[in-house]
């Protein structure tokens, strides 16, 4: 019997066809993906020395395109927050006061829990709005939504309340950890609101003209 010449490579796209042939099973999603990765390591490893530069090149594309995967990743979960961000509601299923949703957000800072501190303080800010006439009540408004009509009413908060509404959208739908900083300021707007803010809405745009008279 005559000796069959056939190189490494050869011999491993011969068996790669013969296994792909419907003959024989596929296996589960997991188990195909993993020889997708184990041809790919092979023929990165087989073709390493031929291409310009060697290992080296292959380093620096193996990180450039872990740089882009990185990117790509954050690009795709900040989209997916701002989408999520303009759909979901501020409130959940539950009702409370603002005084309900002031003491949880306490205790949850009082626990560290940072992202539900951040989303019951933001919660009190715009009940509060609701329960002084500041703002009508409004089923399914969004963070971003509460600091737009908020803004319009007291002025004089208005950056602060985009502050606290991005940070509201980035524990709730960016799935991020929040941090006391955060907290801290939404309470101190909320605390600045609860102190000053106690009329209605004509009350409140009657001061707008003198800047922060409506929330001294």
């Amino acid at each position: 019997m005559s000796t069959i010449d056939i190189d490494r490579d050869a011999a491993h796209d011969a068996a790669q066809r013969e296994l792909s042939k419907p003959i024989y099973p596929r296996g589960s999603l997991t188990d195909q993906l993993a020889r997708l990765l184990d041809d790919l390591l092979y023929k990165i490893m087989s073709g390493g020395a031929s291409i310009p530069g060697g290992w080296l090149t292959i380093t620096v594309l193996l990180i450039l395109v872990a740089a882009a995967v990185v990117v790509a990743v954050r690009v795709a979960r900040r989209t997916m927050r701002t989408n999520r961000g303009r759909q979901s509601a501020l409130f959940g299923s539950v009702e409370m006061s603002s005084a309900e949703h002031r003491s949880a957000a306490e205790s949850a800072a009082a626990r560290a829990d940072w992202a539900s501190a951040i989303k019951h303080r933001l919660r009190a800010v715009a009940r509060h709005l609701e329960e002084t006439s500041v703002l009508l009540p409004v089923p399914g408004r969004t963070a971003t939504e509460l600091a737009r009509d908020a803004g319009q009413a007291v002025p004089g908060l208005s950056g602060e309340l985009r502050m606290a509404a991005t940070a509201f959208n980035d524990v709730t739908y960016g799935e991020l950890p929040g941090t006391e900083s955060e907290y801290r300021m939404i309470a101190d707007l909320d605390r600045h609101l609860l102190d000053h803010v106690t009329g209605g809405a004509d009350q409140i745009a009657s001061g707008a003209a003198e800047g922060w008279v409506e929330v001294r």
